[in-house]
């Protein structure tokens, strides 16, 4: 066996380093690549009818299940009644909540008291963020999760 020198305790020294330096570089490399990005442009100003528009929506009672299952994602709109809601204009986000890269935006259409799209989704933890109108204009914006067994 060789006798550990200064000159070796240096190299183990600065090969530590440099793999925690590289390690650290990737990590922020890939956090900074991965990020979705802003949800809105301005905070203050989109903040500014934030308790107007809550309140329309709270009023119209609405409550959105979301659910997936062979390859198809459902959307079940009711009022405070349990009654089915019908929808004006529907647009719906579906992804990861850490990358853009499996976003869609599936064309809905009404199949008796839900909402359908065929979509085929992974395995894991799926964003479902929603923005609706009702038959008198109100907007109605829900962001909920769903998770896909394999």
């Amino acid at each position: 066996m060789t006798e550990l020198k200064g000159r070796h305790v240096l190299t183990i020294t600065v090969s530590a380093f440099a793999v925690i330096v590289a390690v650290n570089l990737l990590l922020a490399f890939k956090a900074v690549s991965t990020f979705p990005g802003l949800e809105v442009r301005n905070s203050f100003v989109a903040s500014q009818g934030f308790n107007d528009r809550k309140a329309a929506q709270e009023a119209l009672g609405w409550t959105l299940a979301p659910s997936y299952h062979d390859g198809r994602i459902d959307l079940a709109f009711t009022d405070r009644a349990g009654l089915p809601v019908a929808v004006k204009e529907l647009k719906v986000l579906v992804g990861r909540t850490t990358s853009t890269t499996a976003d869609a935006w599936p064309d809905f259409v009404r199949a008796g008291d839900v909402y359908t799209a065929v979509l085929d989704l992974g395995q894991g933890k799926w964003m479902v963020k929603v923005t609706a109108r009702s038959a008198d204009g109100t907007l109605f914006e829900r962001r909920s999760e769903l998770f896909v067994r394999g």
